[in-house]
């Protein structure tokens, strides 16, 4: 049965909170009311908070892996889904990133960002774990200490003027991370039965090697791999790079077929509001929200419109993607979980987005992203690989 939601939400220009009018001013213009009604929609763990923290690449990409292990295992009782550790994943990632730093001369980024193969990685390597059994230190994560901290650290070890290291400084770092973190568990119970983290994985039914990452630029043949370059992919992970209509055809046969994605986008545009909406606006071009507008009003005659109208959307191509990445307005700012599709009152297509900000906005920690707004600035998409559309899954020559 279709479920209708109602938002308001700040249209074009008008994202910050608007303000009483002062005497002599024209009052503010009114909000666009959306009317979400849900077309298709998979099921989803609750809404964490990383907080504090440059940690979306594990939230989200846990996340989905939550929903896999949902779909996987055919689990229906909300009250059983898994709820994977995001510290136990970024003390290993750390780990690991520490490593390559030094191993490289600290000719390498490193910071808390990262991306979902990352935690692919961790869960290949080492295996994932249950909240329960590692849930870190804090309630909600506080980073900034860790990560000056750490990286402090690896600065020292990579710049060594004896140029000989000892095998302690890795003993060291996780002695640091363990600090803020706490202690990766070897093995743990989850209702009654004894597992390690790699048994945990297992009978979650997460096979790393089953899922495959997109992304769609032009600076790289189709149908290839590259690895994207961003600082945040410090492990030179590839993408398959397909082209643009592709790329959208494959989240809608995967959601559509019951799977969900972990998405690597662009925050940072202004018409991705706080509130729970994502829309692709052109620049701004008048002085509609701006510290004019604020302090002397609109020009004599401007009128409020009774009924404020949808914003008006930038309709991208590939060519706007590959411009984007080039002079850096399309940046890999946030990973985030698509999980479902709605349509608006006007019958425009929206991904249903499940971020880690805790449940804030309108929607409680859901927004809802335009079809413009996911195709203009994705960065990559990482999906089971039964879930590509099979004519483009042979073309890649995916088993």
């Amino acid at each position: 049965m279709k479920k209708t939601r109602i938002l308001l939400v700040a249209a074009a220009a008008m994202l910050t909170v608007a303000a009483t009018a002062q005497p002599g001013q024209a009052p503010r213009p009114k909000t666009y009311e959306y009317k979400f009604t849900t077309v298709k929609e998979n099921p989803i763990t609750s809404v964490k908070n990383q907080n504090r923290s440059g940690t979306c690449w594990c939230f989200s990409t846990l996340s989905f892996l939550e929903s896999e292990a949902i779909r996987i295992k055919n689990i229906t009782d909300p009250a059983k889904y898994p709820d994977f550790s995001e510290m136990y994943v970024v003390s290993k990632s750390y780990q690991d990133r520490a490593d390559k730093y030094v191993r490289v001369d600290g000719n390498l980024g490193f910071s808390a960002g990262s991306e979902a193969d990352d935690v692919l990685h961790v869960a290949s390597d080492y295996g994932l774990v249950p909240q329960q059994a590692m849930p870190g230190l804090q309630a909600l994560p506080v980073h900034g200490e860790l990560d000056a901290t750490t990286k402090s650290y690896v600065e020292a070890i990579a710049k060594n003027p004896n140029r000989t290291l000892s095998a302690n400084w890795k003993k060291g770092f996780v002695a640091i991370v363990d600090t803020y973190l706490g202690e990766c568990p070897e093995t743990f119970t989850v209702d009654g039965v004894t597992y390690t983290p790699a048994s945990y994985r297992d009978a979650m039914g997460i096979d790393p090697s089953n899922y495959v990452t997109l992304t769609s630029f032009t600076h790289h043949p189709f149908y290839t791999e590259f690895a994207i370059e961003v600082s945040d992919n410090w492990r030179w992970d590839t993408a398959w790079n397909v082209p643009i209509d592709e790329f959208m055809a494959v989240i809608d046969n995967a959601i559509e077929k019951g799977y969900t994605l972990a998405w690597g986008t662009d925050c940072s545009e202004r018409g991705f509001d706080r509130n729970g909406v994502g829309v692709l606006l052109p620049a701004l071009t008048s002085t509609s929200g701006s510290d004019q507008e604020r302090w002397v009003g609109r020009k004599p005659g401007d009128a409020d419109e009774a009924e404020p109208k949808a914003p008006v959307e930038i309709v991208p191509d590939q060519d706007y993607r590959q411009e984007g990445f080039d002079n850096k307005t399309t940046t890999d700012d946030h990973g985030m979980h698509i999980f479902g599709i709605a349509k608006d009152q006007n019958g425009t297509k929206f991904y249903m987005v499940k971020n880690s900000w805790g449940e804030t906005g309108k929607y409680k920690g859901i927004w809802y992203c335009s079809e413009n707004f996911v195709k203009g600035k994705s960065m990559d998409v990482m999906v089971h690989k039964d879930a590509l559309p099979k004519d483009l899954r042979k073309k890649l020559g995916i088993k």
